[in-house]
């Protein structure tokens, strides 16, 4: 199963809208140079790397009609056509850099008090994946999305 990069996500400060960007420096145990979570010395596994499908957001509007724009949703990558649940656990990559999924991103009231009522429930069970970045790289929009462990 492979899948691509739609769009790339990275805000200086937390709570402040996010801005989209074509490519990003991944750092292992960091997270994402210029992002609110970029901290060198963070030892927390899964703060790295914030992911969440296209297809969630699609999904979201469809059943609920609600709109979320891609820079809305919080999450630093937007992928297309593949399923971020089932990679809990396992380990992909992104362009030239490596991940490994660590858990879910389950959506929470901070995000509906950005966005509107409803947006809590309307991702539950799919509000995207977090990553620990395990190898070094820049992360371009329009990149692959491979999984190695298969």
């Amino acid at each position: 199963m492979t899948g691509k990069l739609l769009a790339i996500y990275i805000g200086a400060i937390p709570g402040e809208p996010l801005h989209s960007v074509d490519s990003v420096n991944a750092v292992p145990g960091s997270g994402l140079e210029g992002d609110r979570y970029f901290n060198p010395s963070n030892p927390e596994p899964g703060r790295d790397l914030t992911l969440i499908e296209f297809e969630s957001l699609q999904a979201l509007e469809a059943e609920t009609g609600i709109h979320l724009e891609l820079d809305q949703q919080r999450r630093n990558l937007v992928t297309q056509g593949i399923r971020l649940n089932p990679l809990v656990g396992r380990t992909f990559r992104i362009g030239e850099v490596t991940a490994r999924g660590v858990r879910l991103c389950n959506p929470c009231q901070h995000l509906e008090d950005l966005t509107q009522p409803g947006v809590l429930s309307g991702l539950v069970e799919r509000a995207g994946l977090r990553a620990d970045i395990l190898t070094p790289g820049i992360i371009h929009t329009g990149d692959p999305i491979v999984i190695l462990d298969d």
